[in-house]
């Protein structure tokens, strides 16, 4: 028997805005919202209904739109992860949960249907967040590997059997963790791993405890050919790669039994290589094909668990520790200047690289130090596992997260304060999950410090400086920090230049955001006697009209706001002049001994926040880092 696994990596950088928890308008996107629609129109929405044509007894992709008969000509159409392993990221399901459903369920789908057939899933578990692993603390390996496990629980029904590692980085702690969690196998590249045979069949790894973990080789020349070369342009290529073996007997299979797995990130498939999605079914078509009509040795495809399962590794091995699939380094490219960038053309100079990860290392120390020093007196169990066990609910907000963390909250010993105390800790829980996003190895992969994705881990930073409570001991070390973090180490924007001006907002910048929203919002339906808004991003909005006004151009509103996940509520008083395209904005919040106010102008269509709130979170955004009114377009 030839075995055959096609394994897609399902992975977005993350882009939501850290206190909205909203992605912005892209226009590099264009004609989507952003890129996590672009891609999921393009790929993940693909993949749940790739389409095969039939036109004059061959397979061909998708005739002309203008064809009157186009529908005619279609033989098939297949959910692909159903067919092959995968994983996806956990943030990117937070993504898909609200965006894509109908995405996220085709791959919840297509893994039940994997475990009728084969009797193990096509899905593999990851880290809540793509970060390095072997570039973790103990302590935080854990957490993100606990959470992944989790989330993976919760979203397929199941436990899970194997693990994907982000950049497949990996060391030999790493693999220590996994196998404390009982997790069963991996995938790595085959230059990750001394004494590899070339037989692509699973292999055995020993660690110093006696734990076991098995690793499933990939084919480094097919992945490079189908995500570089042109492989997805030919479906009959492909297939042949897909069965190296069919020129041996049967017999000398069955005494050299053979593995081929194809591992590549899942975007190659429709985003990266238009149409790769038909050419892949038509691939795995053709290998089945040639299996009914030959009798020389067959080719099964299965998934990576599967392969596991039936094939069990016997000849042990040894780790290149640490290493990654991105990186002929180890895992420098994510803490040093060691050469590997996108740009072969331009000359090394990502010396910023090693700051950046001090930078932030040091204000996670903090972070985390302040976590333990509150949390110890508020909840009954140890503060790391709360941490831990809060990967239940962490994908969810609302009930969920307070239901999770009342029933952990110590009792108070004369039962006062019951709200200020909950409050407290789920602020304290959202806290460390901000810490942990700071690790998102996006921000260390690509040449630049003032990248977007750079400019996300930062307003990562700006999210922890606020929910610790500590901003002004916080801050000034933060930003010292980030000085020395240059793009060559001399000249060029600092990762400090950046985050204090596209990450550093004023403090609860998000609750103005939202009401200033709301209001204009408001204003404009009640033009068209339309609802009141009741979210925005993770807000709930009551919003209710204040006084008369003397002035027909102006409308007052009282507008509260509750975030689902730290629990924080707030007030304001918001005040919109004038009506139509062009309006003006002053709101004020009630606190109870002083008012903060902001103003901001917005010139665009008349909107409504639950078709284009983006516009009016990017004008009270900006007044509220400035005294200047800020015009939106």
């Amino acid at each position: 028997m030839h075995w055959l696994v096609v394994h897609q990596h399902l992975y977005q950088p993350p882009r939501e805005d850290p206190w909205l928890e909203l992605v912005p308008r892209e226009a590099s996107a264009a004609p989507d919202h952003d890129w996590n629609a672009r891609i999921t129109r393009e790929c993940y929405a693909r993949q749940a209904a790739a389409e095969r044509w039939q036109q004059h007894g061959a397979a061909h992709g998708p005739p002309a739109v203008n064809d009157p008969d186009a529908r005619a000509g279609l033989a098939q159409v297949v959910n692909l992860y159903a067919w092959c392993s995968f994983d996806v990221g956990p943030t990117l399901c937070e993504w898909l949960d609200r965006e894509a459903p109908h995405t996220m369920r085709a791959m919840q789908q297509g893994d039940a249907a994997s475990v009728q057939r084969w009797g193990h899933g096509n899905a593999i578990a990851a880290p809540y967040h793509h970060v390095i692993l072997p570039l973790a603390s103990p302590r935080e390996r854990r957490t993100e590997i606990r959470w992944g496990l989790r989330d993976f629980q919760r979203r397929f029904s199941r436990e899970a059997e194997g693990f994907w590692l982000p950049e497949c980085a990996v060391d030999d702690a790493t693999l220590e963790a996994l196998a404390d969690e009982g997790l069963r196998f991996v995938i790595l590249a085959p230059y990750q791993v001394e004494g590899h045979d070339g037989r692509g069949l699973p292999l055995r790894w020993e660690g110093s405890g006696g734990r076991t973990l098995t690793i499933v080789p990939y084919d480094g020349s097919l992945a490079g050919d189908v995500a570089f070369g042109g492989l997805l342009r030919n479906a009959e290529a492909l297939a042949q790669r897909f069965t190296p073996f069919r020129d041996w007997s049967p017999e000398q299979l069955a005494r050299e039994p053979r593995a081929t797995m194809l591992c590549t990130d899942g975007e190659t498939f429709g985003h990266h290589h238009a149409g790769g999605e038909a050419t892949l079914l038509d691939a795995l078509r053709k290998v089945a094909e040639r299996n009914r009509n030959t009798q020389g040795p067959q080719t099964q495809l299965v998934n990576a668990a599967t392969l596991v399962a039936r094939v069990p590794a016997t000849t042990t091995v040894r780790l290149v520790s640490p290493s990654a699939w991105s990186c002929a380094h180890g895992v420098e490219r994510w803490r040093s200047n060691c050469g590997c960038r996108l740009d072969g053309n331009r000359p090394p100079q990502q010396a910023w690289r090693g700051p950046l990860r001090d930078a932030l290392t040091a204000l996670a120390e903090r972070a985390h130090a302040q976590y333990e020093h509150e949390a110890r007196s508020l909840f009954a169990d140890d503060p790391w596992d709360v941490r831990d066990a809060y990967g239940e609910v962490v994908s969810e907000d609302g009930i969920a997260l307070e239901a999770f963390v009342r029933a952990r909250l110590r009792p108070s010993a004369d039962g006062g304060q019951e709200a200020q105390r909950l409050q407290r800790a789920r602020e304290l829980l959202e806290l460390e999950r901000a810490t942990l996003r700071l690790f998102t190895s996006c921000a260390w992969f690509f040449d630049d410090v003032d990248r977007i994705e750079v400019r996300q881990v930062l307003r990562y930073a700006a999210r922890v400086l606020e929910l610790g409570g500590q901003a002004d001991a916080w801050a000034g070390p933060l930003v010292d920090a980030l000085r020395t973090a240059r793009h060559d180490g001399h000249r060029g924007p600092s990762a400090a230049d950046v985050f204090l001006h596209d990450a550093l907002p004023d403090r609860d910048v998000g609750m103005r955001v939202a009401a200033g929203a709301a209001a204009m919002s408001s204003s404009w339906d009640a033009e068209r006697n339309g609802p009141m808004p009741s979210q925005l991003g993770v807000y709930d909005l009551v919003v209710t009209p204040a006084a008369a006004a003397d002035n027909t151009e102006d409308r007052h509103w009282h507008i509260g706001l509750h975030h689902r996940r730290s629990g924080v509520s707030t007030q304001y008083q918001a005040t919109v002049h004038g009506r139509g395209a062009a309006m003006k904005l002053w709101i004020t919040q009630l606190h109870e001994t002083a008012h903060e106010q902001s103003q901001a102008q917005i010139e665009a269509e008349p909107f409504s926040v639950h078709e284009l709130p983006e516009l009016a979170a990017r004008a009270v955004l900006g007044a509220s880092r400035s005294d200047d009114a800020l015009t939106a377009h």
